[in-house]
């Protein structure tokens, strides 16, 4: 099966605003702790609130100081009046501290420590701002104006990460609140930080930063990455800090007792988990063999086609099956938008999607493409195979953490267990199942017959519920299903929580017509939580009719796992 992929378009940008781009993922793990969720939701019970606003007076001291190094390391005149300017507005906004809080309408507590994760923070900022930076070592004292124009750029490194991710949380809270109901009392305190002059103070100071990055060399721009990436991880380490008294509705593995919740994780593989279609990969694999076979003129106990012809059928048959493909998602879809979710409607459509899937997969066998494939060929394009960023860290996580009950089960339209099986076993995750179609042998090289074990949307269905019954003995599961296909239509909608990463267009497409809604995974967070503080939550449930999307493997696991 072909499936849909995307690429990330590049950001032709200054220094810091790459960086950002760069790291974006990770900030966005932040909107999914507690702290954020409850924030947006307006239930953040106001002692949280306060504890963490009484730590901006150690940021901005920090703030200041670093400021007053930077300016004194600046050579140029102009550069230098730019970071006092900055120095200033930090001491205004520290006088004016407690004026501002009143103005939100809140009162700060008369008495404040400083948090572990405020220290940790301040203190690298210092150490930076000091010149204490890891690789400095050996350069000697400073003496040349150029020298100095770094380490100034060393300091705005370590600052302006911490400005661009402020402006981008409260930029996405903002743009969850409900307008006609709005009664987030933390509201004006988003506002601010979505202002125009806060935004205008990040981009200034990301300014700054590429002009004093110019002279830089190579090493000394990886230094400037380095930091900019460990303040951002600092920052976010604080936000993920701050302690809740009230309940929560994320991350999913710390909300109730592991004695009280099972986990068990489905996936999709190709473009879910991996990053190239296993079609692909074994279509290479056979036109690497026949190859092969062409230079040895070695005997076969099957009629070789050569690799010539192996890459003309194989690019026909893809060719065929993207064609046939969408003429057939264009028939199932009905002619007018369905009004609610019309779970029935889906499944007689999909039983169509199902018989051309399974024509699909006979032209492919009686095509011989499949045949004479080395087994050990086919796990070695396995263990080489390219994921998905973040998603080995997610599933083995999961696995390997300490009293945690989870089961990760592979969901696959693929036509090798083997190939997704070596995928896996080389990333140190033995310990998944997976449930796919598989190639059989003779010896140690593939027949070119199918044992078709997953070829619809009803097949992954019926595995699913399958494994979910066997799992009935052993209390409560909370199950959620990752994938981005049409096939994973029916495991998304019954799962607790579907989760759909890469969306392909027919996916989209018949979500619409069927009266699915897909909604992004953060705003969703800020209604169950909502839901929860009101008392009308009682967890996750599915048939709901609603998905959730999101960009990453980075917030999915933000969002079962925490930062």
């Amino acid at each position: 099966m072909i499936m849909e992929g995307f690429q990330a378009t590049p950001y032709d940008g200054g220094i810091a605003k790459r960086f950002w781009v760069k790291f974006k993922n990770e900030s966005l793990c932040a909107l999914y702790t507690p702290f954020i969720v409850c924030l947006a939701s307006g239930t953040l019970d106001s002692k949280s609130f306060l504890h963490c606003i009484s730590q901006d007076v150690y940021f901005l001291q920090a703030f200041a100081h670093a400021y007053e190094l930077a300016e004194d390391y600046a050579d140029d005149d102009e550069d230098k009046e730019a970071i006092g300017v900055m120095r200033k507005r930090v001491l205004r906004k520290l006088k004016d501290q407690d004026d501002l809080v009143r103005e939100w309408g809140f009162e700060l507590p008369e008495v404040s420590t400083c948090d572990s994760a405020t220290v940790r923070y301040t203190d690298f900022l210092l150490a930076t701002a000091a010149g204490k930076v890891e690789g400095e070592k050996g350069r000697g004292k400073i003496v040349t104006p150029f020298e100095k124009t770094r380490l100034a750029a060393y300091a705005l490194s370590a600052i302006a990460p911490c400005m661009r991710l402020y402006s981008f949380l409260s930029k996405e809270i903002k743009s969850v609140l409900v307008r006609e109901e709005s009664n987030n009392i933390y509201e004006r305190w988003i506002d601010c930080l979505c202002s125009e002059s806060f935004e205008a103070n990040a981009s200034r100071i990301e300014d700054l930063l590429d002009k004093l990055s110019v002279t830089l060399t190579g090493e000394e721009l990886d230094v400037v990455e380095k930091l900019y990436h460990q303040a951002m991880k600092l920052e976010l380490e604080f936000i993920a800090s701050q302690s809740i008294t009230q309940s929560t509705i994320t991350p999913i593995s710390q909300v109730q007792e592991p004695a009280e919740c099972n986990l068990t994780l489905f996936c999709d593989f190709d473009m879910t988990c991996s990053a190239v279609d296993s079609s692909a990969l074994l279509a290479d694999v056979a036109i690497i063999a026949a190859a092969k076979t062409d230079l040895e003129d070695c005997e076969s106990p099957y009629v070789h086609i050569s690799a010539a012809d192996l890459r003309t059928t194989w690019s026909n048959l893809s060719s065929k099956y993207i064609e046939e493909y969408e003429q057939c998602i264009e028939s199932i879809r009905p002619s007018e938008t369905v009004g609610r979710f019309d779970y029935e409607g889906l499944c007689k459509a999909l039983v169509q999607l199902s018989d051309f899937e399974s024509r699909a997969n006979d032209m492919v066998v009686h095509s011989g493409v499949l045949r004479g494939l080395s087994q050990e060929d086919i796990k070695r394009v396995g263990e080489h195979l390219v994921f998905q960023n973040g998603c080995k860290n997610v599933l083995q996580e999961i696995l390997g953490r300490e009293n945690m009950h989870a089961d990760v089960h592979i969901l696959s339209y693929c036509w090798s267990g083997d190939l997704i099986r070596s995928a896996f076993s080389s990333g140190a995750l033995p310990e998944l199942h997976v449930h796919s179609n598989e190639l059989p042998y003779e010896g140690s090289v593939t027949t070119g017959d199918m044992i078709k074990k997953m070829e619809s949307p009803m097949d992954k269905l019926q595995a699913f519920n399958d494994i979910l019954k066997s799992c009935e003995n052993n209390g409560k599961h909370t199950t959620v299903y990752v994938g981005g296909s049409v096939g994973d239509f029916l495991c998304l909608l019954n799962a607790d929580v579907g989760i759909v990463i890469g969306m392909s267009a027919g996916l989209k497409r018949l979500g619409d017509q069927f009266g699915v809604s897909f909604v992004p995974l953060f705003s969703g967070l800020v209604t169950k939580q909502r839901e929860l503080a009101e008392g009308s939550c009682s967890g996750w449930t599915g048939m709901s009719g609603i998905l959730y999307t999101v960009s990453s493997w980075d917030e999915i696991h933000a969002f079962i796992l925490g930062l």
